[in-house]
């Protein structure tokens, strides 16, 4: 798609500024992997499978990060006939990327982002976003965190009724942590994408619990608004999800 090939290019530079970075200081990565699925039967029968990929990079001079997630669901229905017919109710792909130069200030950074997302039953069928900008800690003590960022971006989305829209943007996100101990964290991430044509708002609310050394359980809770949504749509969609998260 050549919306994946605009997300290449507006990280490009970056990658490109780093080869000398990572060939003096070496590649740090630190990558997750969540899965999770539901099949219920009796009165109600489907199947709902959601996964996720976290990639981190952190150089000396640059951060990186690259996520994936997916989610799938179907539900078996009686059709008119009295027959049982599966059904997909659901079928959501998102990739991200963003590469950020670390400033001279401890958390100061500048940064690339780029997201696209496809989305079969939503209010948009597709949506892309690029967007640079800074961002900065403005919370920082021994086991919590908060990190802000904002900056101007562009967007492209087509809806659910074919009608294509783009335009400007202003961008911000937040990213709150918390170890409430060795072996739980708590985290809450929001990010707004201001448009004339629309706003997203997406926010996560996750708990993690360790399991052993790699392994631990995810239960999140998870919101996306859309400001402007075609008729017969919901402008919030929602998504609980209990998932194994492997570290590695």
């Amino acid at each position: 798609m050549k919306y994946f090939s605009i997300l290449a290019l507006a990280v490009a530079g970056g990658v490109q500024a780093q080869a000398h970075d990572a060939a003096a200081t070496g590649k740090v990565w630190t990558t997750s992997a969540e899965l999770g699925a539901i099949t219920t039967s009796g009165n109600t029968v489907g199947t709902s499978i959601t996964g996720k990929i976290d990639a981190k990079q952190e150089l000396e001079q640059w951060s990186n990060q690259y996520i994936f997630s997916a989610f799938f669901k179907e539900d078996e229905k009686t059709d008119a006939n009295g027959d049982k017919v599966t059904q997909k109710s659901a079928e959501r792909y998102m990739i991200s990327a963003k590469t950020a130069y670390k400033l001279e200030s401890e958390f100061d950074k500048l940064f690339a982002f780029g997201s696209y997302t496809d989305d079969e039953f939503g209010a948009y069928t597709e949506y892309t976003t690029l967007a640079v900008g800074y961002g900065t800690r403005v919370y920082n003590v021994e086991d919590k965190s908060l990190d802000v960022e904002i900056g101007p971006g562009y967007f492209s989305g087509k809806r659910s009724t074919g009608e294509t829209e783009n335009g400007l943007i202003v961008r911000g996100a937040a990213s709150f942590k918390w170890t409430i101990s060795e072996s739980a964290s708590f985290a809450q991430t929001l990010s707004v994408e201001y448009g004339d044509d629309n706003t997203r708002s997406i926010a996560e609310t996750s708990l993690l619990a360790k399991i052993n050394g790699s392994l631990q359980m995810k239960a999140a809770f998870l919101v996306q608004n859309d400001s402007d949504v075609p008729a017969g749509k919901k402008s919030t969609d929602t998504q609980t999800s209990l998932t194994l998260v492997y570290s590695f």
